[in-house]
């Protein structure tokens, strides 16, 4: 069943391009994300990265040559300070990201937009830092949270925006997931919050807005051995309608054997006149399985409504992060996913830590008044 013969609207899954395409994109990282998802899904919307590099020249030579990039630089200075870059997508740990930012600035002739990857920062007060730069020097600043533009993610938005649910009651999502956790987390005791769930808050924030409070309960999970906090988390967010939204992330999933073949993340969201629900397929990858949506709704013929969505997350979404960045530079307005907008995201994984540690149900207020006034 496609969606065009099940609906009688588009659920607005695929992102809105620019009408400018070859920009030309000097890309920092050449690791996975880099190389198999925003390389592979820049190919297919038509955009044009220009040059890249890493830590090794030779990882970035190789990544060239497999996703076409006509040149290879030595280092990201060298990226950000050629006058033929006009779009910087950084792909860096972000712990690194504050002083790429602070290099790029000071190129303004020429970079017209930067693209930084989720977490912007360790923390808010860099992320601000480097908003303040951004807004400072007058360019436009994305950010790649990219579960907004999964399919089914994007299909939801579209049935709460057209009022089919109803009056929201709650929203859950549930995640079982073995992550690999990056060397550079391991400098931190912040890892599953900051690197895996802001997927989740961020989602919950562009489909519900902002929330009023934040509550989080945590336990190490037994498999990390380096030092952390938050391994297998749960966090829910209260809104001034009474609206509960909360995510638990499994980490765990179970000992080994078959308990580790099954990972998922599934979604469900319930209102007054209806509910939908959903799966985001990731874990298969390279096998790209696409992500489904059903729904059920008192506006439309009784029974479970199933559409196709055809498309993935991962590399998928990632067209639609950078997409988002060129519009805004097209019509200089501010990006769908900016990192002002973003640093309200960050806040609330700061509400959510600040719950752990005090045991404490944490307002937004709160965290906005001591980061972000």
């Amino acid at each position: 069943m496609s969606q065009k013969s099940l609906l009688p609207f588009d659920l607005g899954i695929a992102p809105e391009l620019p009408a400018r395409k070859d920009f030309r994109i000097g890309c920092i990282g050449a690791g996975f994300i880099m190389r198999d998802c925003h390389l592979v899904a820049y190919a297919e919307a038509g955009f044009s990265p220009y040059t890249i590099t890493s830590l090794e020249r030779k990882n970035s030579e190789e990544v060239a040559k497999l996703r076409g990039i006509p040149n290879v630089h030595d280092s990201w200075q060298d990226v950000v300070r050629d006058p033929a870059v006009e779009i910087l997508d950084i792909a860096v740990p972000p712990d690194q990201q504050l002083a790429i930012i602070r290099e790029a600035v000071k190129e303004k002739s020429h970079i017209k937009g930067i693209l930084c990857q989720k977490p912007i920062a360790m923390n808010l007060v860099e992320a601000r830092e480097i908003v303040r730069l951004c807004e400072d020097a007058g360019i436009p600043l994305g950010v790649n949270s990219n579960m907004r533009y999964d399919p089914s993610i994007r299909a939801l938005k579209t049935l709460l925006d057209r009022g089919l649910l109803g009056e929201r009651v709650l929203a859950t999502i549930e995640m079982r997931a073995i992550p690999d956790w990056q060397g550079f987390l391991r400098k931190y005791d912040r890892i599953e919050i900051l690197n895996m769930g802001i997927h989740h808050i961020d989602s919950f924030r562009y489909l519900f807005g902002d929330p009023e409070k934040i509550t989080t309960v945590v336990r190490q999970d037994p498999r990390t051995t380096f030092p952390h906090r938050d391994g297998i988390s749960q966090y829910t967010f209260k809104y001034d309608d009474d609206f509960m939204a909360t995510s638990l992330d499994d980490v765990w999933v179970g000992p080994g054997g078959d308990c580790e073949d099954d990972p998922y993340i599934k979604w469900r969201v319930v209102g007054t006149e209806g509910l939908a629900e959903g799966t985001i397929s990731w874990f298969q990858y390279p096998v790209l399985v696409p992500s489904t949506l059903r729904f059920t709704t008192a506006h439309m013929p009784k029974g479970w409504i199933a559409p196709t969505l055809g498309r993935v997350w991962f590399p998928d979404a990632f067209a639609g992060t950078m997409a988002q960045l060129l519009r805004a530079v097209e019509t200089g307005r501010e990006p769908e996913i900016s990192g002002r907008d973003n640093l309200k995201t960050l806040a609330c994984v700061e509400a959510c830590y600040r719950s752990i540690e005090e045991e404490r149900t944490v307002p937004l207020a709160e965290i906005e008044a001591e980061f972000l006034a």
